[in-house]
């Protein structure tokens, strides 16, 4: 009997920016590769495997009652002998190849209703839609364009360029205008003044006189000599913007120089070709002292990560978190309740992609020998984490893209995310392990009276102190590094630091020591050390080793001991006079030295107390990408009210779906701006003090107290627990920039230490714990 359902399904045709899911299984890492092929639901999409253990095509049908499917399998065919090699990478691009080229495809389509049988492809909007399946680029693959292909624009800066009277400028023997340098030289393009640049990728030299010549002039478009091409295009910086851009009329511009663009031939790398060549050559030791290579790891806990462009920074966090107990116990093996009861799309739910990660990971199935044709193991594919990338990254202004990105910045994300994901799961949250309580005591010098704070966190970050032995001249040799300890990082950290202080006890400016320690010990530790400087304006990274034991850490010696019976409080700060905020002027200039507009200047020194440059420097590296960073300051005269705030149903419903009530919701984003972002990281700091009984004034007093009803701290963590720890994992940065380099992690297994470079996991008998960027130890 014929299948009715083929003319019964009401069937459209995708479009083509729809979601086709047919790379992959959206609930595991099955692909069109397995022999059995992979099921792609004809009337939403989805696509689901079709293994006889898991069944998440079937699980699709019995959930959405979607019939019909179209099987795929694909099988790569033979490299071609003649076949030319892949052209050099020249851009941060990605084009979409034809995957006909690569595989031969065998579809059926499936009646599920009916058992699972074939049917007839030919019948109503079937063909049409068979066609628009396999024509179209995947889900993956369109995330991967869309966030790959880096643009550079114009700006108003050189748009409205105003440039001097016209003057001739030589090439020829052309060096900067303050120094003997030939190379990396910049032409300003409103005076034609030649400087040389700043020091760049790969070791080109600079000592930033372009730089010097905008500060003194205001001049601040530049275009890179050697970079110009007869197309039209070159190397165009604006200081103003602080940014790389374009000229749309570099011809006319130039042509004030005397320069005509059809003549130049491009001879030196551009800015993008010096940072991508620099990427390529970062790679971690994967040999033996005679040249051999480690031998590689297969099956559980063994898998490796394919790398999507620059997405080794999350890899390598993503490695770290599923080897710890929490994050294992909580997402492997699948909850098979959760995958049949699920509301959300699977490719749009941050729990059903965490399992497919951990399954991914854990299971072992993808870390198997790829051989090659000779009969040579050559490691393993690994998984591909694209869906989880771009549901994770999903509206986040940097984590969407495709450039390169701070890994302990994603692991502060990631947690942030997945917190807000499970609070309405009714699971435990993996995310607690790391939870742990900050104590700050400010005491006055003066009357020696004391106050304590307590701040809730997942992680810390601290300094490395830097010590210059050699290295670093004009020669340029390598710079070397005086070793420290983890403890001596600590110790500076919990050090006691004077603050200038208004004490609302003794009414007078005064002095009071500030000290950081801890309230309570998390389960898991993440700390990340933090070494860079700044020269010519440009953090640099500092290879300073830090010894770190691999035996047990005790940190108790770090532990704070709260308020003291012989301790007199402070009383609460006086309100604040409505009186413009005042800023350190030595660190105000020093900052707006560095190209940082005034409001980001100003919002750093408020938030780091008005100490130091360093300090309000570090805390703009982490907050660029906060919405709100370019926003005024708040007018001192409205006493920090938060009125007219117009607060968006569809903000406050956004929220709703987090487990809050509509009334905080409302709340928090009035606090907030109305931004969701911000108003959900409230609600959630604030979860465990907000008292919803209607009153705002309730919530304003509960928000902003660091006490129960009862007097005491709230703290998270269990203060009973020891902070005895062992190194379990770090992950490690290789590059000279902050901006650029690769990530890879190490995780101790037994008594070895097995390196995760994207998809090769392999032992590393010399794991390089002192130069790691962010380390995680679980307690003992």
């Amino acid at each position: 009997m014929a299948c009715p359902h083929v003319t019964s399904v009401r069937l459209n045709v995708p479009s083509p920016t729809a979601a086709i899911y047919k790379d992959e299984c959206t609930l595991c890492f099955d692909s069109p590769d397995q022999e059995s092929g992979l099921d792609v639901c004809l009337q939403c999409f989805n696509g689901g495997c079709t293994d006889s253990e898991r069944l998440h095509a079937i699980h699709h049908y019995t959930k959405s009652g979607h019939t019909l499917a179209l099987n795929i399998r694909r099988i790569k065919k033979p490299k071609r002998d003649d076949e030319e090699p892949p052209q050099k990478i020249t851009k941060i691009a990605i084009v979409p190849t034809n995957d006909d080229d690569l595989y031969d495809y065998i579809t059926h389509v499936k009646c599920y209703e009916c058992g699972g049988i074939e049917v007839d492809r030919t019948a109503g909007q079937i063909p049409k839609v068979i066609d628009a399946i396999m024509t179209s680029l995947s889900a993956s693959r369109q995330s991967e364009v869309k966030a790959w292909e880096e643009e550079i624009v114009s700006c108003e800066h050189i748009r409205h360029l105003v440039q001097a009277p016209a003057k001739e400028v030589s090439a020829e023997n052309a060096h900067c205008g303050q120094c003997e340098l030939q190379e990396n030289l910049w032409l300003c393009m409103v005076c034609g003044n030649l400087g040389c640049g700043r020091q760049q990728y790969g070791g080109v030299g600079g000592n930033g006189h372009a730089l010097n010549h905008f500060e003194a002039t205001g001049h601040g478009v530049a275009c890179k000599l050697g970079t110009i091409t007869p197309e039209g295009t070159a190397d165009i910086y604006c200081y103003h913007c602080n940014e790389e851009r374009s000229d749309d009329h570099l011809g006319k511009h130039l042509a004030q120089f005397g320069i005509r663009v059809e003549q130049q031939q491009k001879t030196i790398k551009s800015l993008t070709e010096l940072a991508i060549e620099q990427n390529q050559k970062f790679n971690f030791n994967m040999y033996t002292e005679d040249g051999k290579a480690f031998d590689p790891l297969f099956g559980p806990g063994y898998t490796g990560f394919k790398n999507l462009g620059n997405s080794c920074y999350m890899a390598s966090v993503l490695q770290s978190a599923f080897d710890l107990p929490s994050f294992v116990s909580r997402y492997y093996p699948p909850d098979v309740d959760h995958i049949q009861n699920c509301t959300l799309e699977p490719g749009k739910c941050l729990q059903c992609q965490l399992s497919k990660v951990a399954d991914g990971l854990l299971s072992g199935r993808y870390a198997t020998p790829v051989v090659s044709k000779e009969g040579e193991t050559q490691g393993q594919d690994g998984i591909a984490p694209g869906m989880f990338k771009a549901l994770v990254g999903r509206g986040h202004e940097e984590f969407s893209t495709m450039r390169q990105q701070d890994s302990f910045e994603f692991f502060q994300y990631l947690v942030k995310s997945i917190t807000q994901s499970e609070r309405t799961s009714g699971k435990a949250d993996p995310t607690k392990t790391f939870e742990f309580s900050n104590e700050q005591r400010l005491q006055c010098l003066s009357c020696r009276k004391v106050r304590y704070s307590y701040d809730n966190t997942t992680a810390l970050s601290i300094g490395v102190p830097a010590k210059k032995i050699s290295g670093g001249g004009e020669d340029g040799e390598e710079e070397v590094y005086e070793p420290v300890t983890l403890e001596r990082c600590l110790d500076i950290y919990t050090a006691a630091e004077d603050l200038p202080y208004n004490c609302p006890s003794c009414q007078k400016n005064t002095t009071a020591i500030k000290t950081n320690r801890f309230a309570t010990f998390p389960e898991t530790l993440v700390l990340n050390l933090r070494r860079f400087e700044y020269r010519n304006w440009v953090p640099r990274k500092l290879a300073v080793p830090v010894i770190v034991s691999e035996g047990i850490i005790d940190l108790e010696k770090y532990r704070g001991k709260g308020r003291q019976d012989n301790e007199e409080l402070l009383p609460e700060d006086a309100p604040a006079v409505a009186s413009a905020p005042q800023f350190n002027e030595s660190a105000m200039n020093d900052l707006m030295m560095m190209g940082f507009p005034e409001i980001r200047c100003q919002k750093a020194l408020l938030a780091t107390g008005n100490r130091s440059a360093d300090e309000a420097m570090e805390w703009l590296l982490q907050h660029l990408d906060d919405p709100t960073i370019d926003d005024p300051l708040p007018d001192p005269s409205s006493n920090n009210k938060k009125t007219g705030v117009q607060v968006d149903a569809a903000a406050v419903q956004q929220l709703a779906e987090f487990g809050f009530t509509e009334k905080l919701a409302t709340k928090a984003l009035k606090e907030t701006g109305g931004s969701v972002e911000r108003a959900a990281d409230w609600l959630f700091s604030h979860a465990d003090s907000i008292v919803d009984d209607g009153d705002d004034d309730n919530a304003d007093a509960a928000a902003g107290s660091d006490v129960s009803n009862d007097g005491r701290p709230k703290l998270v963590g269990d203060a009973s627990k020891q902070g005895r720890y062992r190194l379990a994992s770090f992950v490690s940065h290789k590059g000279p920039s902050v901006h650029c380099g690769h990530y890879v992690a190490h995780i101790r297994k037994g008594d070895r230490w097995v390196l995760y470079n994207d998809n090769k996991v392999v032992v590393d008998p010399k794991a390089p714990i002192g130069e790691a960027y962010m380390y995680t130890f679980k307690r003992e």
